[in-house]
């Protein structure tokens, strides 16, 4: 016997598709979060376990309890969810913005984002979430930010603000801002291929601190370059310069100076301790 949930969100998009509202259902491409990209005849599906309202005048839906909205293989989950809508030059109404409000999440096949607010610009094809300790999680890799979450469809990029933070198994990256790009592997999954760092970056390996004004790192070549005041500390040894490149994977970091120094530039500072040096 179908539920009351399932009655609510098959009735309302049946009523949806007699205005136009929404069209039949299609097979939607396999895309990282692309809510608003997927294929254009593809129906967002609203449920919600305590009812729908539908404001005319306003031209919003309200879905309230554990609201879903599908469409394809993305979801959006919320305690309330708000879906605003449009006429478009064709006389039809289309969804222009999504408002999640309460427990948000966003899941598709290979990730999962996080937060207590979201808004998702359908014509942008960008969402945000807020509120709290935002998070994504893609495979290997989560990051948190304490501000807030983007996500550009358009772009496939994802952009974390505030004391941001990426974690891949024992490998750490902070900055006050992160750019995670996605791109498609060989069997059709998203997944970040490059994340780039700015302002108060830091890493950590279970060997190595490093700190530095900015950093891109590619993912699969465990590759990281840094740049402006980077200083790599390697249990009691420390070398400064003004760029440099590490291998993650390896171990291996190279340290470069600000310019040539028989140009009068800043050259590389090593402070090497011996190991057998007794403290006092």
């Amino acid at each position: 016997m179908m539920s009351d949930r399932g009655i609510i969100g098959l009735a309302l998009l049946a009523a949806l598709l007699g205005q136009g509202f929404l069209s039949a259902a299609a097979p939607a491409s396999a895309q990282t979060f692309n809510f608003a990209s997927q294929n254009s005849e593809t129906a967002i599906e609203i449920y919600a376990d305590d009812g729908i309202e539908w404001q005319q005048d306003n031209m919003v839906f309200l879905a309230r309890g554990n609201a879903n909205a599908v469409r394809g293989d993305v979801a959006v989950h919320a305690d309330l969810l708000r879906a605003h809508y449009q006429e478009n030059n064709s006389g039809n109404t289309v969804i222009k913005r999504l408002d999640a409000v309460g427990h948000v999440r966003i899941v598709t096949p290979t990730e999962t984002a996080y937060g207590e607010k979201g808004v998702y610009d359908i014509d942008s094809a960008i969402f945000v979430l807020s509120g709290g300790k935002v998070r994504l999680v893609a495979g290997e890799d989560e990051i948190t930010a304490d501000r807030q979450l983007e996500y550009w469809e358009r772009k496939q990029m994802a952009v974390a603000r505030g004391n941001a933070l990426a974690v891949r198994a024992n490998k750490k990256l902070w900055a006050n801002v992160l750019v995670a790009y996605f791109r498609k592997t060989s069997k059709g999954k998203n997944e970040i291929h490059r994340i780039e760092a700015f302002e108060n970056v830091r890493m950590e390996t279970a060997g190595e601190k490093v700190t530095a004004d900015r950093s891109v790192y590619n993912v699969k070549s465990g590759i990281a370059t840094l740049t402006g005041s980077v200083s790599v500390i390697r249990g009691a040894n420390r070398l400064d310069g003004c760029s440099a490149k590490m291998n993650l994977n390896t171990g291996i970091s190279t340290l470069y100076s600000c310019s040539p120094s028989k140009a009068g530039g800043k050259r590389v500072h090593g402070l090497i301790t011996p190991s057998n040096v007794k403290k006092k």
